[in-house]
């Protein structure tokens, strides 16, 4: 048993950590970004924050260790970083989102989980409420000391983009005046859903777990 739940700790690092990762990549198309704007950014940081929650519950609810969400936040990063250098020796912009953004917010989970004394459920209500509201704060302000994404589209232009996909005219204020409310409102009621889902994804894993080690 104990060799078994030591290779699902190491495999959730490798699977987990890297589909999170990935997707969260291509939440951050750079010329998508610059055409849509705050509509974009409104689904770009939901989109971060949810990845973020399920991944970061799934792990720290298995290992039970308060700090383990910031690591898996840690992990993300560090893959997003070699990634994104692939991208910029292929001639993609490497700065156009800063990955160390989720660290705040993995760090508010650590300390809910952590105040609360390993309680499951303050970690997917207080957890999921502080990483929605947080992440899209912090998205702004990384966005705002990175490089212009208008000047970065002009500097890599994407002359694949379909007909379809060009834009008429920016989207600027598309829903609200304010991006970063629309973002952490919505990501705040949605976090706690994934939150939940991490938390769910634990048990199934220990039933996987026990049922796998004695049928063996």
């Amino acid at each position: 048993m104990v060799w078994l739940r030591r290779c699902t700790h190491y495999l959730f690092i490798v699977v987990v950590a890297v589909n999170s990762t990935l997707l969260t990549i291509n939440a951050g198309d750079y010329i998508f970004y610059t055409d849509w704007a705050w509509t974009s950014f409104v689904v770009f940081s939901i989109s971060q924050t949810l990845m973020l929650t399920v991944g970061a519950c799934y792990y720290l609810t298995f290992t039970g260790v308060p700090g383990t969400a910031t690591y898996y936040a840690l992990i993300m990063i560090v893959y997003t970083w070699i990634a994104k250098g692939a991208w910029f020796a292929l001639g993609y912009p490497y700065d156009f989102i800063v990955t160390p953004v989720w660290l705040p917010s993995a760090m508010l989970l650590d300390l809910a989980y952590w105040a609360t004394k390993k309680n499951k459920h303050s970690l997917i209500l207080f957890g999921g409420v502080l990483v929605g509201m947080s992440l899209p704060l912090f998205n702004m302000v990384n966005l705002i000391t990175v490089a212009d994404p208008l000047e970065t589209a002009f500097k890599y232009p994407r002359p694949t983009l379909p007909p379809y996909m060009t834009p008429i005219e920016p989207q600027v204020g598309k829903f609200y005046n304010s991006p970063v409310a629309l973002g952490a409102g919505a990501g705040a009621v949605l976090a706690c859903t994934f939150a939940a889902l991490g938390c769910k994804l634990t048990t199934w894993t220990y039933r996987w777990m026990a049922a796998w080690s004695q049928s063996g």
